[in-house]
Formats: structure tokens, C-alpha cells, sequence
């Protein structure tokens, strides 16, 4: 179906403010139009706590932001934001992290991974499994010893939440009672067909994503390794259940979609729904009606996995 009228409007919205094209634009030029977008989303609520955390690493530091809606979060979500690995931030997410916050009764952890191309891969890979696991480490802190724990991601935050899935299983990291996948990035074949259908040339293009790409993994040859392709992992039993979500117009659409195949095909519990008449983008632009049914089904199923990790935890 045709794109929905919200959505056509912001896109002549932003074509009308917005400068040159993504792909035609460096780095700190694409960076400055995030926070313009972000402010779109209206106010935020209000937290019954909010932390903020410098992880050192060897080379340099993540920063998280911790976001409590009560005071018994029933959950913990580590929330990695989209951006092509290249441009947003946790301000810009902090609206909608809030507002996850809230209707999920789920402390939300939003990291600050370091960006390309400053950072190329694998830093960003690196840093959001250590973020990862520094919130296993202190979940006791924040939600309590039985807090289930979730991992989630938007567009190449998706990309990193497979990703840390994928290690967690791999390394005996922390367990995960659900991985909420939000139009993921699971690899670089710009040769499918949502990638060539001219009606999904939007707000995330082609070139935009091949520009994405050329400064994350510079190296061509590198882009089809595991931990910037979850889609080229070997074995993908075993890990925890998955809903993906992806839009109908979007470039990204068949990757997420080959990834919930795979995942299925694994015996992984995997909810896949393909959102009608929406983009790229359309879950964290939260003035889109798109984004309220998006925000509905990540809710729901957050919900049924703190329900369902509470029950076996009483049954122990």
C-alpha cells in the first residue's frame, strides 16, 4: 500500500528543511539534523530516576543513561539507538526511551556506543556487548536480582542488539528473555529488491545506506563477517525469543525479514510483523501513527516475557 498521509507529510516537512543529501554529506553535516528530528517527539515523561554512567574501556569511554520509570522496574531494557552507526545519540532517543520507559514499567538502558567513522568497526559492536554485559553485572541495582533482562535496537541498533544476543548466547553472557529487533540491519546486499524499489527511496535510501556502510566497515571484505552481518551467523539456535519489526517502504525490509526466517528456521520463538504504508524510521518518530502501533506490539511483547520469566522464576 501507498505510504500513509502522516508520513507523507513529514517526509515534505523535512525535504523542505533538510539541506543536501545523506550520501552527499559528511558526518558532522548529517549529525547536525538529528537533534531537529528528535525534538519532534514532544515532551518526555517524567522519571522516577535517571543515572548517567561512564564505562571506561581501554580506548575511550560508553556512556549509558539509565531511565527508572518506579521504583520496582519490573525489567531491564538495554536499548541501542539507530543512526548507521554513523550519526544519533541518547539525547536524541531520550524521548522515546522515556516514554518505553514508562508504558513497559521497565527500567530502559540506552547506551552511547562510539560512532563511525571516528570508530569503526568493530568499536560499536564492542562497545554495546560491554554495555551489555555491565548491565548484567548490576541489574541488582537497577531492577532487582530477578529482573528479566531485554535486549532492543532500531535500524543499526537492531543490528547491535542481534549482535549482543549472539555474543551473550556464545560467551555465557547474561540471559535474555526477549531480543526486540526494530527494522534491523543483518547485512550488505544492496542488491535485494527493497533496496532497488524506487518507492522506498525515503528518508533512508540506498546511497544512504551505502554511505552508512562505507564508514562503518570501510573494509568490504570485512562487512560480511557475524558481528557486522548477524544474517551470515552460522548457528542461530539457542538464542532467546525475537520479534522483528520492519516497514513496508524500507530499504531495510527484506534483511530484517531474512533474519526473522533464519531465526524461525533455528527454533527460535520469533514474532515478525511487516508494518503497511510505513518507512524507515517510522518506530522513534513518535508524532507517526505507524510508531503508536510499533510502540503496542514492543510493549505487548515485553510484557509477556517479564510475565513469562516471572513464572519460572516462582516455579524454582
Amino acid at each position: 500500500m501507498a505510504l500513509d498521509a502522516p508520513t507523507i507529510k513529514l517526509i515534505e516537512q523535512m525535504s523542505e528543511s533538510r539541506g543536501k543529501p545523506l550520501h552527499e554529506s559528511t558526518p558532522d553535516e548529517a549529525r547536525a539534523f538529528g537533534p531537529a528530528m528528535a525534538a519532534l517527539n514532544g515532551p518526555a515523561p517524567d522519571m522516577e530516576c535517571v543515572t548517567e554512567t561512564v564505562i571506561d574501556r581501554p580506548d575511550g569511554e560508553i556512556r549509558l543513561r539509565t531511565l527508572v520509570p518506579i521504583a520496582t522496574p519490573r525489567g531491564v531494557l538495554v536499548y541501542y539507538h539507530g543512526g548507521g552507526w554513523v550519526i544519533g545519540s541518547i539525547d536524541e532517543s531520550d524521548t522515546m526511551a522515556r516514554k518505553l520507559a514508562e508504558r513497559t514499567s521497565c527500567a530502559v538502558v540506552l547506551v552511547g556506543y562510539r560512532l563511525a567513522p571516528e570508530h569503526p568497526y568493530p568499536t560499536a559492536v564492542d562497545d554495546a556487548y560491554a554495555a551489555f554485559e555491565w548491565v548484567g553485572q548490576n541489574l541488582s541495582a537497577i531492577a532487582g536480582d530477578d529482573a528479566p533482562l531485554i535486549v532492543a535496537g532500531d535500524s543499526a541498533g537492531g543490528n547491535l542488539a542481534a549482535v549482543a544476543a549472539i555474543r551473550s548466547r556464545d560467551r555465557g553472557g547474561p540471559s535474555i528473555a526477549l531480543q526486540a529487533l526494530i527494522y534491523p540491519v543483518t547485512d550488505a546486499d544492496f542488491s535485494r529488491s527493497s533496496y532497488t524499489d524506487p518507492e522506498n527511496q525515503l528518508m533512508l535510501t540506498r546511497d544512504g545506506m551505502m554511505w552508512f556502510w562505507d564508514h562503518y566497515v570501510p573494509e568490504q571484505n570485512r562487512r560480511a563477517e557475524p558481528d557486522a552481518s548477524p544474517l551470515n551467523t552460522e548457528d542461530l539456535s539457542g538464542l532467546p525469543p525475537a520479534i522483528v519489526l520492519t516497514a513496508e517502504h524500507d530499504v531495510l525490509r527484506d534483511e530484517g525479514e531474512a533474519y526473522a526466517e533464519r531465526l524461525s528456521q533455528a527454533n527460535v520463538p520469533t514474532d515478525l510483523k511487516r508494518y503497511p504504508g510505513q518507512m524507515h524510521g517510522f518506530f522513534t518518530r513518535l508524532i507517526l501513527p505507524g510508531s503508536e502501533l510499533g510502540f503496542q506490539q514492543v510493549v505487548r511483547a515485553v510484557k509477556a516475557s517479564i510475565a513469562k520469566a516471572r513464572k519460572v522464576q516462582s516455579t524454582h
